[in-house]
């Protein structure tokens, strides 16, 4: 994983301005590529990258130039040795996951456009998490595109002289008029002489994406599949082939040419991944060597609900654990640094982000340079809390799919970020797009029963040898969910929204008061929330409509407060005081 960064211009560039001004950009990217830089420039484009050396560290480096194209790639392309036998006859210049993708495009352009089916194509055949940007200097085309799920982060925009910006972070961003995100599933095709830009969706048009419908004007809409109930036959069908599904998505994700470790919470999902991670390497000695060490990491404050499961999961499967202390007072202090790297202000990524992005920074000074998590299973499946009050299955479906859809502006955003500002890459199996396709039509009654959310997942890995779990002890299986912001400690919420409404109250009550004429785009509900705009806004001034915010379905019976902690629903064992 990379820092990418494209300057392009509709006439041909004279001198080094743009190519001093991507240097210039390039050095604010640094922290997700601190292994090395590449500028290359051509006659309308000039490009920066700022490299994390994952696979091939000695190789690889970027922009790839080869003949007429020029590709930069922030990402990881897991089936890259399957593409590069599928497109033998490319002159390949590196060991580089990435770039077979210039193959794919070679392909079919033959110096030619390409249609949007030729692109959904070859785009879909990319199993990976990935943003890039490629030029075409034959045709002066350019295409950028974001992985399906927006695992990782990609903005685009036009200065008042007319040059397009494309990058991994808007804060090099400071000469657009105006800057947008590239969603997850789209891309932009254009001819840089004359660029048309829009933002177009590609992922419901390949094999795997066929659960999502889009509308004409781009806007999200989700078709509502019917799945139905399940015999207890073919609900052991469908457990085995969620098992098979995950491990397989587990294991792609292994492969690196660095040392690397789990992000182990002690909840279900990160759990799961470190259990089919140390399985597999413990069965592949003759790869990974007899006895290694497997690094798992968590983070806490000494009243953490999540720590002791967390320890419990590192002893059952014999990890080397760490375990990193969190202080509140360490929080707060660290809440402007969160907003400025994560770009940012919604509610429940900061509150997340805050202890990831410490836990990124101690893992990062260990010499871990990836690490797996656990992010996506509760959008797939249904795992928040509030989902208990989905009314039917159809509200139920429609609302995995959209939070699915929409986890490049929140947990994605939180995963690429905190862990890239500190030069550390971060994968996510369950965002495997195999592994969503097989789940995400599944009946709420059947990704939920008795009351227990996620409960298919947990019985496809509810197995027993001898009387022994084969894969988690059964009180972490079968544990109820708990959001990372609220379990590393409950007094970290707390203290949030007290301590940031006495700042409000004592400082900006006046301005809180007007805050829908301040802010009339996502308006602050809270004095917690107007207190992360004033820091987003004073960083980033008129960038606002780059942000979503995340609250529960409240259109739901049941469900009374927009605050996104899993606490403020009744089904929770500790709810949180409104």
């Amino acid at each position: 994983m990379c820092g990418i960064l494209a300057l392009l211009s509709h006439k041909p560039i004279i001198g080094n301005y743009l190519k001093s001004q991507a240097i210039k950009s390039a050095q604010k990217l640094k922290h997700r590529g601190p292994d090395g830089t590449g500028i290359y420039q051509t006659k309308y484009a000039c490009f920066a990258h700022t490299r994390l050396a994952i696979i091939d560290p000695t190789g690889g480096n970027q922009p790839f130039v080869n003949d007429n194209l020029i590709l930069c790639v922030n990402g990881e392309i897991f089936n890259y040795k399957e593409l590069k036998n599928e497109y033998p006859e490319y002159n390949y210049k590196s060991k580089s996951d990435c770039e077979p993708i210039m193959a794919m495009y070679s392909a079919l352009a033959q110096n030619s456009t390409l249609s949007h089916n030729q692109i959904a194509s070859m785009i879909g055949k990319l199993d990976g998490q990935f943003s890039f940007i490629l030029h075409d200097t034959n045709t002066d085309m350019v295409l950028v595109a974001r992985d399906p799920f927006g695992i990782t982060q990609l903005y685009y925009g036009m200065t008042k002289d007319g040059i397009i910006q494309v990058a991994s972070e808007m804060r090099v961003m400071e000469d657009c008029i105006s800057v947008n995100v590239v969603p997850g599933g789209h891309y932009l095709y254009f001819d840089v002489k004359n660029p048309v830009i829009e933002s177009i969706p590609y992922f419901q048009d390949t094999p795997d994406g066929t659960w999502l419908r889009q509308s004409i004007d781009g806007g999200s809409v989700y078709d509502y599949e019917p799945s139905g109930l399940l015999s207890q036959e073919e609900q052991n069908v469908l457990q085995n082939q969620i098992k098979t599904a995950f491990e397989d998505s587990v294991i792609k994700r292994l492969m690196a040419d660095v040392p690397f470790g789990i992000l182990l919470s002690g909840g279900l999902d990160s759990s799961l991944v470190a259990s089919v991670v140390v399985k597999y390497i413990r069965a592949h000695p003759e790869i990974y060597g007899e006895g290694v060490d497997i690094h798992t990491f968590s983070i806490g404050d000494k009243d953490s609900t999540d720590l002791p499961y967390a320890r419990k999961v590192a002893d059952f499967l014999g990890t080397k654990h760490h375990e990193i202390s969190f202080t509140v007072e360490d929080g707060m202090n660290a809440i402007p640094t969160i907003i400025n790297n994560l770009e940012t202000y919604d509610i429940t990524t900061i509150r997340a982000s805050t202890p990831h992005y410490l836990l990124a920074q101690k893992i990062q000074s260990l010499g871990i340079k990836m690490v797996l998590s656990g992010e996506g299973s509760d959008e797939i499946l249904g795992g928040y809390l509030y989902f208990h009050q989905a009314p039917t299955d159809e509200e139920h479906q429609l609302e995995c799919k959209r939070r699915v859809l929409d986890l490049g502006y929140f947990d994605c955003l939180r995963a690429d970020k905190s862990t890239m500002s500190n030069g550390l890459e971060l994968r996510v199996p369950f965002l495997c797009s195999k592994f969503v396709k097989l789940c995400i039509n599944i009946h709420k009654d059947v990704k939920t029963q008795n009351g227990i959310e996620k409960y298919i997942l947990r019985k496809a890995f509810d197995i027993y040898e001898n009387g022994i779990p084969v894969y988690l002890p059964s009180d972490v299986l079968w544990r109820q969910k708990e959001q990372f912001s609220d379990s590393i400690t409950y007094r970290w919420i707390d203290t949030l929204r007290n301590d940031t409404d006495k700042e409000v109250r004592d400082k900006s009550l006046v301005a809180y008061n007007n805050r829908e004429f301040l802010y009339p785009y996502n308006t602050p509900q809270t004095t917690e929330a107007f207190y992360y705009r004033q820091i987003f806004e004073t960083l980033f001034p008129n960038r606002e409509k780059t942000v979503k915010c995340w609250a529960p379905n409240t259109r739901w019976k049941g469900i009374s407060s927009s605050d996104p902690s899993g606490r403020v629903q009744a089904s929770h064992f500790n709810p949180l005081s409104q």
